[in-house]
C-alpha cells in the first residue's frame, strides 16, 4: 500500500456552492440593512462552527436574535442549508471515487453543526473516503482551518505524515497553512488541475 495520502476540502471542492443571496433576501423581508444578518449572528456562527453550541441551541439564538416564529426559523434555516450543500461535483467525486484503495483518503471542513448528518445523507462523504473518522469536522473537534491543529489531528486520524499528504482547498489561507505543516497543498480552482496534481502526489508516492 502507497503511503500517498490526499485530504480535500468539501465546499467549493467536494460540493459545488455558489452565493444563493438567501441572507439578502432575509434581510429584505425583515427590513433589515444589508449584512445585518451576518452582523447579528456572527456569535452563532462562530460557536456553531466550534461545536460551542448544539443545533437546536442555534436554532434559538437565531429565533430570538432575528424575532423569527417556528415556521420562519425552519424556513430560515432551509436556505441556509440549500446554499451550504449546494451541488455534488460529480466529476471530482467520480475521480476520487476511483483512487479508493490506492491511497489514503480523507476530509477535513469547516463546517456548522448538523453538517456531517446532512452531507451523509446526500452525499455519503464517509463512504467516499473509507469511514466516518477520516472525515473531519470543525464543529466537532473544535478547531476550523487554518488552525495547524485541524491538519495535525486529521493527519493522526488517517496515519498519514504530513509530509506524504497532498492537501485541496478553495481558500489560499488554508492551502498556505497546510504548507506551513510540510503538507504538499494545491488551491482547487478547476478539476482538470486539482486531477493532474493529485494524479502526480500519487504517482510519485507508488
Amino acid at each position: 500500500m502507497t503511503t500517498a495520502c490526499l485530504i480535500l476540502d468539501i465546499g467549493g471542492v467536494l460540493e459545488l456552492t455558489p452565493r444563493t443571496g438567501w441572507d439578502a433576501a432575509w434581510e429584505r423581508r425583515l427590513g433589515l440593512p444589508a449584512g445585518a444578518v451576518d452582523q447579528r449572528l456572527e456569535a452563532v456562527w462562530t460557536a456553531g462552527g466550534s461545536g460551542a453550541m448544539t443545533e437546536p441551541e442555534t436554532r434559538a439564538a437565531v429565533s430570538a436574535e432575528l424575532g423569527l416564529d417556528p415556521a420562519r426559523t425552519d424556513a430560515f434555516f432551509a436556505d441556509l442549508w440549500t446554499e451550504y450543500l449546494g451541488t455534488p461535483n460529480t466529476e471530482l467525486i467520480a475521480y476520487i471515487r476511483e483512487l479508493k484503495g490506492i491511497c489514503t483518503l480523507g476530509i477535513l471542513s469547516n463546517s456548522f453543526v448538523g453538517a456531517r448528518e446532512r452531507e451523509e445523507e446526500r452525499y455519503g462523504f464517509a463512504a467516499l473516503v473509507g469511514g466516518a473518522d477520516a472525515v473531519v469536522y470543525s464543529h466537532e473537534i473544535g478547531w476550523s482551518k487554518p488552525d495547524p491543529r485541524a491538519f495535525t489531528l486529521t493527519c493522526e486520524r488517517l496515519g498519514a505524515r504530513p509530509a506524504d499528504c497532498l492537501f485541496v482547498d478553495d481558500l489560499a489561507a488554508n492551502v498556505e497553512a497546510a504548507q506551513a505543516l510540510g503538507m504538499s497543498a494545491v488551491l482547487h480552482t478547476d478539476n482538470a488541475t486539482t486531477r493532474e496534481r493529485i494524479a502526480s502526489h500519487v504517482a510519485a508516492a507508488a
